[in-house]
């Protein structure tokens, strides 16, 4: 049997062009993006391809696009073997990190790729990502699919979705993994890393929930920072979870305000997380004495988490209505090959 691929345009720059007077990139017709890409007439699977309503640079998705994304892949999930999804590289790794919690026991792969240049340009990297991750998705053995989860493809790997994060704006090699190695690594041959790929029950159901709440602020700790700063912020913004950006391995300042102001927040029912700034390594409290203070007030640690995962995580968890004890024991396991 034939296999069945759907191909979502939600925008971004690999279906942008530029404007001829200002050389500002603009939005273009999505078949005039497919028109650009006639390899895809070639791949021995039925490709179809749609585009949501109104596609948007991805610097302006919002979690409303998240859920209308999963929905729409939800709906259309019996149909098709495999999904590609073209997006903006901004927040590529936020959409695909909130899918991948939104989806549980995923049973198909859903692959997110763009590109650093427009499908029209004569050095684009459009060609490449979009029919590879279109190859990845197609993948299968023995009539299942090889990939059963959220990923990001890019400049030849594939990586986990909850576990990509964008490291250049200028570089065709714009997403790193640095927490966990490539599920496909794509040169002469398509070369699986078998062992590391998530196994779904295929005798359970996968489950979709849209369910989000957006209340989550995240706070890059910085030299500099006073309480006045903390305590306006903390009076003034709405949100059930603060993110802390620590240093390092989780060290934060030493400060006697410090754990009055945040245990004060703890009391009144907030959730606080604490994620380092550090491209790769691992949150591991009590080895300083700054987050010896933020594990003995019982700080959530996002461990080896990206920043996007531990942002949309948390908002995936809010939606599911979790009490506070809940809400730290469910955000502190590992839910979808985000954490080790």
């Amino acid at each position: 049997m034939e296999q069945k691929l759907l191909l979502v345009y939600t925008g971004g720059t690999i279906g942008m062009v530029k404007d001829k007077d200002t050389g500002v990139l603009m939005p273009f017709d999505f078949d005039h993006l497919l028109a650009q890409i006639p390899q895809l007439e070639s791949i021995e699977a039925q490709i179809d391809a749609i585009s949501v309503p109104q596609p948007k640079d991805s610097a302006d998705m919002e979690p409303k696009d998240w859920q209308f994304l999963g929905k729409l892949i939800y709906s259309k999930f019996m149909q098709y073997d495999g999904f590609v999804v073209l997006h903006g590289t901004d927040t590529m790794s936020y959409t695909a990190s909130a899918l991948s919690f939104m989806f549980t026991n995923l049973k198909k792969p859903i692959i997110f790729t763009g590109s650093q240049l427009p499908v029209g340009d004569i050095r684009t990297d459009a060609l490449e990502n979009v029919l590879t991750a279109i190859q990845i998705a197609l993948l299968n053995e023995n009539g299942a699919p090889s990939v059963n989860e959220v990923g990001v493809y890019f400049d030849s790997q594939l990586f986990r979705g909850n576990r990509s994060t964008k490291i250049s704006s200028d570089r065709f090699k714009a997403f790193a993994s640095p927490n966990f190695p490539a599920l496909v690594t794509s040169g002469v041959s398509l070369k699986v890393n078998e062992p590391v790929l998530l196994k779904p029950n295929f005798n359970k159901a996968t489950k979709f929930s849209e369910a989000i709440v957006d209340k989550v602020f995240l706070l890059k700790i910085h030299p500099g920072i006073t309480q006045q700063m903390l305590e306006q912020l903390c009076e003034t913004v709405d949100f059930d979870v603060l993110i802390l950006e620590t240093y390092g391995s989780g060290t934060i300042f030493n400060a006697d305000w410090l754990p009055i102001l945040l245990e004060k927040l703890l009391k009144n029912g907030k959730n606080i997380i604490n994620c380092s700034q550090c491209i790769s390594g691992v949150v591991k409290q009590g080895i300083y004495e700054g987050s010896e203070r933020l594990k003995s007030l019982g700080i959530i640690s996002a461990k080896g988490m990206t920043t996007e995962a531990t942002v949309t995580k948390a908002m995936c968890l809010l939606g599911q209505k979790k009490d506070k004890n809940e809400f730290k024991m469910h955000f502190e396991a590992n839910f979808s090959g985000e954490m080790y």
